[in-house]
């Protein structure tokens, strides 16, 4: 299975648009992600991106359960968007706080992060999820059912 992210530039980088708020040029918008070579068996996509820098310690940006196995991409802005994200999708709080999408703010300073952009290949065509269920709960939920997983790094700094 392949991942891919196409607003991310040449050297990876996260454009602005889609950081959080408080950073120059941010609009909190969604990223692209697209996705193909599925394994057989597919029958829901698990899908997050977390920031794996030490002082981050795995901040959840977005976490969306429950992608139908018919779908191969997520597109610019699909967070929040009943019309551009699949029904029956759940989107989990993020580290905000906030259901869907947070995008990258981080401090200052603290040099470049890492944002892990993760999809899985499930044998399951729903998960147990609600909006406040934690990266450790739905880890669990997947243990087992996990046919592929594949994943594309971002990165951002302030």
């Amino acid at each position: 299975m392949i991942v891919s992210c196409p607003v991310l530039t040449r050297d990876r980088r996260i454009p602005a648009v889609h950081a959080y708020g408080g950073v120059p040029g941010a609009a909190n918008l969604s990223l692209p992600i697209s996705w193909n070579d599925v394994p057989p068996g597919t029958r829901s996509f698990l899908l997050t991106i977390i920031d794996r820098h030490p002082v981050a310690r795995r901040w959840v940006h977005w976490c969306v359960v429950n992608i139908p196995a018919s779908i191969r991409s997520l597109p610019e802005g699909a967070s929040g968007n009943r019309v551009l994200l699949p029904g029956g999708c759940v989107e989990v709080e993020n580290g905000f706080g906030e259901p869907g999408y947070g995008g990258p703010m981080p401090p200052k300073g603290s040099g470049p992060h890492e944002y892990v952009i993760n999809l899985h290949a499930l044998s399951v065509e729903r998960l147990a999820a609600g909006r406040e269920d934690t990266m450790r709960e739905l880890e669990n939920r997947i243990e087992g059912k996990v046919l592929a997983s594949a994943s594309v790094v971002g990165i951002f700094e302030r």
